[in-house]
């Protein structure tokens, strides 16, 4: 394990265009697309990361955060190396960036081992985190398909840049998500994650016409995406979208590239819940307070 041809992706001439997230990367021949774990080798994509795990875990479905799905139940989690965006503030910088570097590592394993150790543990899911589980949907379709043959749910932790593609390609498989809304603003997202918007949008929509359960989380950052005004815009979008739909508003604390940038006060984050419920929402949640 270890390498595995792709099954998201087309040619184009000599290059090769991934189609499991909304980067969209035109790969020429040994490169990698900006996850780092999706090489063009001979005019085929391979899966650096397949069957090979950074971390795994056993963890409070609410840690993920679900709190609307399974609640009370154990979710066995997992992560490889990589990620399609390079967020300033990333929690797991030390996985999520270190392929961009050329680096690959985890230890070596099988869907199957993964499944049976989430039914020995007694987890009623498993969960595809840590880092964004896009980039190797691939390995996630092999375990999630052998989980529902056990009766076990599939969870995915995803910053939402998964495309329709690839979420055809896992239909049927998903029970549920907690998408990261970075910002309500494009700007913000191309300046400190090396992404966009509307990907993510499209994408929330597609998992809620697949009646996949949705939980959004935002992490609100000072003068980075706390305004009145951004706040309203992102709970307005979920509530217009599904006012069953949880989000989670959680504390900012520094790290990774904004050690500068001071802790949520916690006025902020009730301002953003008494938003999140006039807007109409029925489940606001307030996270690492």
């Amino acid at each position: 394990m270890g390498s595995r041809r792709c099954d998201l992706f087309k040619k184009e001439g000599k290059r090769v265009r991934c189609l499991a997230c909304s980067q969209a990367c035109l790969i020429s021949e040994g490169k990698t697309g900006l996850c780092g774990v999706r090489k063009n080798v001979d005019g085929a994509l391979y899966l650096l990361v397949y069957g090979r795990l950074s971390s795994m875990n056993i963890d409070p479905i609410e840690k993920k955060p679900l709190y609307h799905f399974l609640p009370g139940s154990k979710a066995f989690s997992l992560g490889t190396v990589g990620c399609n965006f390079k967020c300033a503030w990333c929690q797991n910088f030390d996985i999520s960036q270190v392929a961009r570097e050329g680096i690959i590592f985890g230890e070596k394993t099988t869907a199957e081992e993964i499944v049976e150790e989430a039914i020995k543990t007694g987890c009623k899911s498993i969960a595809y985190t840590y880092n964004e589980p896009a980039i190797w949907t691939e390995f996630v379709k092999e375990i999630a398909s052998l989980a529902k043959k056990k009766k076990i749910c599939n969870v995915l932790v995803t910053n939402g840049y998964f495309t329709r593609q690839a979420l055809q390609y896992l239909r049927g498989l998903i029970d549920a998500v907690n998408v990261d809304m970075k910002s309500f603003s494009d700007k913000t997202y191309s300046n400190y994650c090396g992404a966009h918007l509307k990907p993510v949008l499209d994408c929330i929509k597609e998992m809620h016409k697949q009646k996949i359960h949705i939980e959004i989380t935002t992490l609100i950052i000072p003068g980075l995406n706390d305004s009145e005004k951004e706040l309203k815009q992102i709970a307005h979008w979920i509530a217009k979208l599904d006012k069953n739909i949880p989000w989670h508003i959680s504390r900012f604390f520094p790290r990774y590239k904004l050690k500068e940038k001071e802790i949520t006060p916690r006025e902020t984050l009730e301002k953003a819940y008494d938003i999140g419920k006039k807007a109409g929402l029925k489940y606001v949640h307030l996270g690492n307070i």
